[in-house]
Formats: structure tokens, sequence, C-alpha cells
């Protein structure tokens, strides 16, 4: 392999020739030789072990750094170059380092990463490229050893969590409970006021509170359940791969799983996750070792679109085998997809007959700014196609409110707090 700088050595032997012509032989065995000996000179890239150092599962956007410990085990100095082969996505600022490695030395190759997307990047090989003493010439050698860099999601809506938190702590026996059915284990008492349910009043506590002032009556207030199950079912076929407001329908999911798994966990409940398209394509589970939140990252990191229409099918087979007491079932799916009628409206008697059914789907923003935009005759037409698909959005979900399913439709980076919000509503009123 020859280096640029053979060529600026050719360019200044020209001017020699052109100077002297008759020693034009003579200056071209002078290069040829030098170029063999720096090449026979330089170290064997061959004679370099590559070690790779496992790199910690970082988030996108966040800054990792990929380490690859480089050992010469030959008995002459290696100067050169390495090349670390990242997939572009991966965001390698500095792929492309020079190296220095004594005999039978080693040497630490740092790369910082900005990785830009979820799932499992690699790199393949890593290049290393061996120069001579005079630098005309050298050696280069692939080594196929990969690496690699888990990427979990971004998780965004993390900002939610602080205040969701707050609002179950308050909901958490701050009150009596005034509405029947509203949470079952007992907290407290506390003297009536009023606007409290009578049917809270604890007599017995109140004939023991009699004093000379007279009777005080008495409340119990009770602490919505615990250790409730909520099941998580996201959507994965093709509709999921659709992008609305420039990211993916499956993003949107991904991050209301997040921010619902997390908050329902703090809650106390089991959090079971499984993403599915024609099967369950992942799982997770709050009783698994370790923080759930990053078990579920972990899991719907792996999470990809599959181009085949949704087998709704499988979720009472799925949910039953989970559990067969009354948990909360949320399927993250496209309510406007035309698929819906086929495949998810029969499946949910089956659900609501034992359990309480949430679906959470996106509402694209465009849709309604496509509606309004009638400036043109072409514009007329598009907000024509854009009120239908309204429309039946709006059909698609009162038909599922009819069956008894709580329905969220809310733009992307609204959807995680909407559903979250919904989930706190439903536990605020016992209906969980």
């Amino acid at each position: 392999m020859l280096t640029y700088r053979t060529l600026w050595a050719a360019l200044a032997m020209a001017v020699l020739v052109v100077l002297v012509p008759g020693w034009f032989w003579v200056w071209l065995g002078l290069l040829a030789a030098a170029v063999l000996v720096d090449f026979f000179a330089c170290a064997s890239p061959r004679k370099v072990q590559v070690v790779r150092e496992e790199t910690r599962p970082t988030r996108i956007g966040e800054q990792a750094t990929a380490v690859t410990r480089l050992e010469n085990l030959g008995a002459r100095a290696l100067r050169g170059w390495a090349k670390d082969g990242w997939q572009p996505t991966a965001g390698a600022r500095n792929g492309l380092q020079r190296l220095r490695i004594g005999p039978e030395g080693s040497e630490l190759m740092q790369v910082q990463l900005v990785p830009q997307r979820r799932g499992q990047l690699r790199s393949e090989h890593l290049s290393i490229r061996s120069v001579g003493p005079l630098g005309l010439a050298g050696r280069q050698v692939v080594h196929r050893v990969p690496h690699t860099l888990q990427v979990l999601p971004e998780f965004a809506s993390r900002k939610h969590l602080p205040s969701k938190l707050r609002r179950l702590r308050e909901l958490d026996g701050a009150t009596a409970v005034q509405l029947p059915g509203a949470g079952t284990e007992f907290d407290s008492l506390r003297d009536y006021v009023r606007g409290d349910d009578v049917r809270s009043i604890d007599w017995r506590a109140t004939a023991r509170r009699q004093d000379a002032a007279g009777q005080h009556l008495v409340v119990r207030t009770w602490r919505p359940e615990r250790d409730r199950r909520v099941i998580l079912c996201l959507d994965a076929s093709r509709t999921s791969a659709a992008r609305i407001a420039d990211e993916p329908r499956l993003d949107a999911g991904i991050e209301a799983s997040l921010l619902l798994g997390a908050l329902a966990s703090h809650a106390g409940d089991r959090v079971e996750f499984l993403s599915f398209a024609r099967e369950v394509t992942a799982r997770a589970s709050s009783s698994e070792r370790g923080i759930f939140l990053n078990v579920l990252s972990t899991a719907v990191s792996r999470v990809e679109p599959a181009l085949v229409e949704a087998d709704f099918s499988q979720l009472p087979g799925e949910v039953s085998a989970i559990t067969a007491h009354k948990s909360l079932v949320v399927i993250l799916t496209a309510v406007d997809s035309p698929s819906l009628h086929e495949g998810l409206l029969p499946v949910l008697p089956a659900l609501t007959a034992k359990h309480r059914v949430v679906v959470a789907s996106v509402r694209s923003p465009e849709l309604v700014e496509q509606a309004a935009d009638r400036r043109t005759v072409s514009g007329v037409y598009a907000a024509a196609a854009a009120e239908r698909s309204i429309i039946e959005a709006e059909a698609a979900a009162a038909e599922l409110g009819a069956m008894g399913v709580d329905v969220v439709q809310a733009v992307p980076d609204q959807l995680p707090a909407a559903l979250a919000d919904c989930y706190i509503r439903l536990k605020a009123t016992g209906k969980l």
C-alpha cells in the first residue's frame, strides 16, 4: 500500500528527471528501493490484538465512549492509523485516530459516540494501517472484531414523571373517599367535614370519641388500591411505521409506555409489557431483577415496526397467561387504522369482560392543519380528505367508548402525559 507521501516524492523526482534526463532509471530505482525498504520496515498490523471493552447502554443523544484496547504483539514499534467502523447513526466523532504503539505495548482507542437512533448499534470491524519510518508505504489489515452499543429510547416524557407522582401521592390517603368503591385499603381516621360521603362515617369510632362538648363524627380515609396489574400492549405492526410529526408512530407509543410503566411501578402496581405484530416480539416485567425503567427501556429499544398486519386475536390469550384477575390493559395502536374493525374490535369483548381496557392512539396534528387550509382547489380536496379521516377516527373512538373502552388520543408529544392522566383518573375513581 502506497501513501500520499509517495506521490509527492514521485512529483519531486519528475523535476529531477527534467533537469537530468539521462538519470531517469536511477531516480526511479531509488524511489522503488525506498518504497520497498519502507514497506518491509513497518510493523505488521496482523500482530495487533484487538480487545473490545464492554460499553454501557446509553440513550439517544447522550454521549458514550467505545473503548478498544490495541496490543502490539510484534517486536517493532507500530505507527499509523486506526479506524473504527461504526455505522453512521452511531455518531462517531473521532472514528479515525493516529496510532503509535511500542514493541509489545498497548494503547487504548476511545471513540466518542452520540447515537441518533435506538436499538443495537454495531461496529463490525476495526482497520489498522501501519506505515514505515519514511511514510512512503505501509500495510493495512481489517480486524473482524464486532463491537456493540445498546441505545435506549430518549424518554423525553421523563419530565412529566415528578408531577404525575405528586398527583398520585395526593390521592394516596390524603382525603376521605368521595366515591363508592374508590379504594379498599384503610388508611386512617379523621373528623368529619362538610362534603364527606356519609357512607365513610365510622360509627364505632364516633361512639368512642364522645366528650362534654358533644359527639364528633369520625370518617375513615382510604388509599387507592396497590398491587394491581397494568399490562401494556404495544402495536408494532405496519401502522406503527407511519410517520406523524416527523417521527414514527411507534416512537410515541414507546414514550407513552415508558412514562406509564414508570408511573405505575412507582405506585406499587405490577407492570407487564409486550409488543406484538403477528407474534409477540418483546416482553418486560416489573418482577424482573433490576430497576424496572431500565428493564423496560432495554426491551423497547429492540422493537422495530414489522411491515405486516397486527394479529390482535392473540391479545386475550396473552393477557390470560399473565393474570386471571382484573387488570388495566392498555393497547397502544392506531384508532384510525382501516384494520381496526377487522382486527381489534372483535377481540375487545373478551378483554372488557374481565379487565379495564384503554386504547391509546396518536393523533396527527397535520390533519387539523390540512383540514383548515382551503385557499386553493387542491387544498379544498386535501381538506375534505383530512375531514373524512378525522370523522372516521372520531367514529371509531365513539364505537370503542360504547364497548366500555377508554380512548386516549393526543398528538405525539402530548400522548404520554395524556395516558398517564387517564391512569391517575381511573385510580382516583376506583375503577382499577
